[in-house]
C-alpha cells in the first residue's frame, strides 16, 4: 500500500512539473507584437551578417524572390555596417509594420549612408513572415533603387547648355582695327572719277 501511494505521489508531482514547464513556455505566452518583433529581429540580424538563407525563412513564399533580389548586392557592392529596429506598429492582431534603420556604404565610394526601411509582416497561423518592404526615408540604393553612381534611366539635364551649330552666336571676338578715313586721305587715296580724268573734247 505505501508503494502505491508513493507511485501516485510521484505521478502527481510529475504532472505538476510538466504543467509548470508548459505554462512557463515563453512561445505559448508571447503576445502578437512580441512575436512580430522577434521575427523582425531575426530576419534583420541574419541579413546584417549575410545569412540570407536563414533570413529568407522569415519571408512569405510569395515575397521571397523579390526579397533576395533587393539584396543581391549585399556583401559585394554594398556592405551593411549596422542596423536598428526603430519601431513597430500593429495593424490588428495579424498585421504589423516595423521600421528598421540600416547604416551601410558602397564599396566603391566609402561614404556611410543611412536608410529607413518599412517592413510589412503578417501572422500565418502563429508564424510571422515578411510580406513586403520599401524605403521609408534616407538614402536610396540599399534595396535596389537608384543610387548616385547608378542613376535612374531616363533623360538627364545637361550640365552645360547645348550649343547648336548655326543656332547660337559664337562668343564675340574683338573687332579688327580699321584705319580712320578723313576727308583729305579719302581725296588723295580715292581713285579719280572718270569725269575728272577725261579731257574735254
Amino acid at each position: 500500500m505505501p508503494t502505491v501511494i508513493r507511485m501516485r505521489a510521484s505521478f502527481v508531482a510529475g504532472l505538476a512539473v510538466s504543467s509548470v514547464l508548459l505554462l512557463g513556455c515563453p512561445v505559448g505566452h508571447q503576445s502578437p507584437p512580441a512575436r512580430a518583433q522577434e521575427a523582425a529581429t531575426e530576419l534583420n540580424l541574419n541579413t546584417r551578417f549575410g545569412r540570407m538563407e536563414l533570413a529568407a525563412e522569415h519571408v512569405a513564399p510569395a515575397a521571397r524572390e523579390a526579397f533576395l533580389t533587393r539584396r543581391k548586392a549585399w556583401g559585394s557592392d554594398i556592405r551593411v555596417a549596422d542596423y536598428e529596429l526603430a519601431g513597430l506598429k500593429m495593424n490588428g492582431d495579424a498585421d504589423a509594420e516595423t521600421f528598421v534603420k540600416v547604416a551601410w556604404y558602397r564599396v566603391d565610394q566609402g561614404d556611410l549612408r543611412v536608410t529607413t526601411l518599412k517592413q510589412k509582416w503578417r501572422d500565418f497561423k502563429g508564424t510571422w513572415q515578411l510580406v513586403d518592404e520599401s524605403r521609408a526615408g534616407g538614402d536610396a540604393g540599399l534595396i535596389g533603387d537608384a543610387t548616385p553612381s547608378e542613376p535612374a534611366k531616363g533623360p538627364r539635364n545637361a550640365q552645360f547648355p547645348t550649343i547648336r551649330l548655326g543656332g547660337q552666336q559664337a562668343p564675340e571676338q574683338p573687332a579688327p582695327e580699321v584705319p580712320t578715313t578723313t576727308a583729305e586721305t579719302a581725296g588723295s587715296d580715292a581713285p579719280a572719277s572718270p569725269a575728272a580724268t577725261s579731257a574735254p573734247k
